[in-house]
Order: C-alpha cells, then sequence, then structure tokens
C-alpha cells in the first residue's frame, strides 16, 4: 500500500487547513522526507480554543449513547485501515512494522474501552443522617464535563497515546485540542481522520501540528482551557506546571524503571521479557526496561541468556518484516546515547554487547557494574536539577 503523506493538513476544529509556513516530517530511518505539515501559530491555536467553547457545548450534550456511537465508529475505521495506520506510525517514528502493527491494534482498543467509560461517568448519593438534624436528607454529586482539554503527546506511541487523550475527553463530553509531538504528527492527524469519519461533530476536536514553544504557551495559559493532559519529559512537565498554574492537570512524565530478578524466578521468561522491554521502539519506552539487578544465584545464567539474545536482535529497515528494531527518533538522541554509553565505559562499566551507532541506529545494548555516578545514572536528576537552577535565576 503506497500513502501520500507529502501534503498534509491539520484539523482546526473540524476544519481541514493549510498554513504558507510548514514543518517538516522526516523518517529518522534515512533522514528522507516523507511530508510536510502546517506550522500552527498562536493565533491558530487561540482560534481553535475559542471554536472549541462551542464545541464543548456540543459534546457536552450529546447522549452517551451518540458518544460510545462515535468512539466505536472511529476505532472501527482504525482496525479497517490498520496496515495504514501502521505504516504511517513506523514511517515517521522509530518502530518497526510489527510493532507498530501492534500500536494499531491497541489504540482500537483504547477508543472501544473510552465508549465503554462513557457508561460510567456516574455520580453518588450520601445520606445525611449520620449526622443529628440530617434525618430524612440525602446529598448527592454528579459528574459534569470540564469543558476544553488541552493535551500534548509524544513521539514514541505517536498514535495510541493520542487515543489516550481523545478517547476519554469525548467519552466524559468535552472537546479537546490537541498538539501532536513535532516530530511523529502523522498518526495523529490520521486519527483525526478516523474521528471525521465518525460524524464527530464540529469543533469538538482540533489537531494543530507546530512547534511547542509557538503554540504550547497558548494552550497552557489560555483561561478557557480548564485541564490539561501531558504525556512526555519531566523537564516539559515542570515547564507546563508553572504555566498552567491551578488548571487541572493529568501528566504521565515516564519512569524511573528498574526490574529485579530473585533467584526464584523463572530465568528463561525473565531473560525474553527483558530483552523484549529493553529494546522495544529502540528502547524509546516510558515503561521501558532501563536497569536489572539480579539475586547472585541466579546471575550467570540470566546474564548469559539476555545477552545472547540482545545479540540476535536483528536492527535495520523498520518496514522489513524480519526486523526486530529500527532507529531511534533521530541521530542526534542516538549521538546522546553514545555520549553517555562512552561515558559509562570511561569510567568503568563493562560493554558485554552493542556500543556502536550507526546515524539514528544504535545498536542493543548492554553494560554491566556500571558506576551510580555516570551521567546514564543520574541524567534525570541532572536534568531536573539543572531546571530547578535555571526555574530559580
Amino acid at each position: 500500500m503506497k500513502l501520500d503523506l507529502k501534503r498534509q493538513k491539520m484539523l482546526l476544529a473540524g476544519e481541514w487547513v493549510e498554513r504558507e509556513e510548514t514543518l517538516e516530517v522526516r523518517n529518522p530511518e534515512d533522514d528522507d522526507l516523507i511530508a510536510v505539515v502546517p506550522k500552527a501559530s498562536s493565533a491558530d491555536m487561540e482560534e481553535a480554543i475559542k471554536r472549541a467553547k462551542k464545541g464543548a457545548a456540543i459534546s457536552a450534550a450529546l447522549p452517551v449513547h451518540e458518544r460510545m456511537a462515535i468512539l466505536n465508529k472511529a476505532a472501527d475505521y482504525v482496525l479497517q485501515h490498520a496496515e495504514e495506520f501502521a505504516r504511517t506510525i513506523s514511517l515517521e517514528g522509530s518502530k518497526t512494522i510489527r510493532e507498530a502493527r501492534k500500536e494499531a491494534g491497541r489504540c482500537a482498543e483504547t477508543l472501544k474501552l473510552s465508549a465503554e467509560e462513557a457508561r460510567r461517568v456516574t455520580g453518588e448519593t450520601i445520606p445525611f443522617d449520620q449526622s443529628p438534624g440530617g434525618e430524612g436528607r440525602i446529598g448527592y454529586y454528579e459528574r459534569c464535563p470540564l469543558g476544553i482539554i488541552g493535551a500534548i503527546t509524544p513521539f514514541n506511541d505517536p498514535l495510541n497515546l493520542v487515543a489516550h487523550k481523545i478517547g476519554p475527553a469525548i467519552a466524559a463530553g468535552n472537546a479537546i485540542v490537541l498538539k501532536p509531538a513535532t516530530a511523529t504528527p502523522l498518526s495523529a492527524l490520521l486519527l483525526a481522520k478516523a474521528f471525521m469519519h465518525a460524524e464527530l461533530p464540529t469543533g469538538i476536536l482540533s489537531v494543530l501540528t507546530g512547534k511547542g514553544s509557538e503554540i504550547g504557551e497558548t494552550l497552557m495559559t489560555h483561561p478557557d482551557v480548564r485541564m490539561i493532559s501531558f504525556t512526555g519529559g519531566m523537564e516539559a512537565g515542570l515547564k507546563i506546571a508553572k504555566q498552567a498554574g491551578l488548571k487541572k492537570k493529568s501528566m504521565e512524565l515516564g519512569s524511573n524503571s528498574p526490574v529485579i530478578v530473585l533467584n526464584d524466578a523463572n530465568v528463561e521468561d525473565a531473560a525474553a521479557s527483558c530483552v523484549s522491554g529493553a529494546f522495544w521502539a529502540a528502547g524509546q519506552n516510558c515503561i521501558g526496561v532501563q536497569r536489572m539487578y539480579v539475586e547472585e544465584g541466579v546471575y550467570e545464567t540470566f546474564k548469559k541468556l539476555f545477552v545472547q539474545q540482545a545479540k540476535a536482535y536483528k536492527v535495520g529497515p523498520k518496514l522489513d518484516e524480519k526486523t526486530d528494531m529500527g532507529p531511534l527518533i533521530s541521530e542526534e538522541e542516538a549521538k546522546r546515547v553514545e555520549f553517555m554509553v562512552e561515558d559509562a565505559r570511561r569510567s568503568g562499566a563493562m560493554l558485554l554487547c552493542g556500543g556502536k551507532r550507526n546515524g539514528a541506529f544504535y545498536e542493543p545494548t548492554v553494560l554491566e557494574d556500571v558506576p551510580l555516578t555516570v551521567i546514564l545514572v543520574r541524567k534525570k536528576s541532572l536534568d531536573r536539577l539543572l531546571y530547578c537552577i535555571k526555574s530559580a535565576l
């Protein structure tokens, strides 16, 4: 299937629009230009939020069965066009075609789960006769839509994490203005098409492509945006929290993920699971395996199995069915990994396999006895310290 991705429009409150200024979307595998998307301005964001006010009223008035029907129809569209979604995910990002197909399936499931949860936006009654004078009285509360949700998504799951924002927002009767990752906007735009196919009313959804530095602050600070939903790095999360102020916030800021393997573990299963967890999406997974602690009794066996399987991982073209791991999201990121690995080796870490870069590709790499003082271990805490220092100046 050949995809025509070269010229894209963005969705502004249900209307597909172009702009003179554009951003390039490049395949990190070979830096090939695969698309150009509109470069949204702050004025575009203001307009999307203005129209979303009307969209929020429309969304709140939608009966639950209509919200469910829209979400399920969008999910069906994803399943019917699953290969197109998978190829788009793979071309613009880091995932292999096999990994991307799984993400497309997860996206459809996320939307269907959102539809089911629309049934359960319920309230509660509270008996007041638990205190003297409250006899015969009952209190109650109900859950109401917030209004406009502002959302920002990352590059590593460019489709399913967009569904994580849009699905619940619509299920609860809100409007949503979403800014996808600058590096991977195509999957989000394709999902927006699914919602237009599902006849989502005009004004409820906007997907604006642009730079966070130019349109993000408008989204974060606008008084009509009632909630911010963000998935991304901790430093960006800290900045957003500072900008957004008293708005409701939902943030997933990555993780710091150790794996502990004990003596009574099934070592073969543990090794296989850890290899998959470590190198899925070229290691750019917010719940990826980042370090492993193994009890002495099974250490050597686990290490042998893990290194063998890491060495067997096939690194190569993402659309090749036999490829296990593609490139990082950019050559700059691969160079950053290369620097951290070399820093660890200079400080005494033992390289068990990998350790070589080719453009944006970096081999599956395993290090042993990594000192706790090196950047590879301390980077997150150092980044936070640097951000706090900058914020205080």
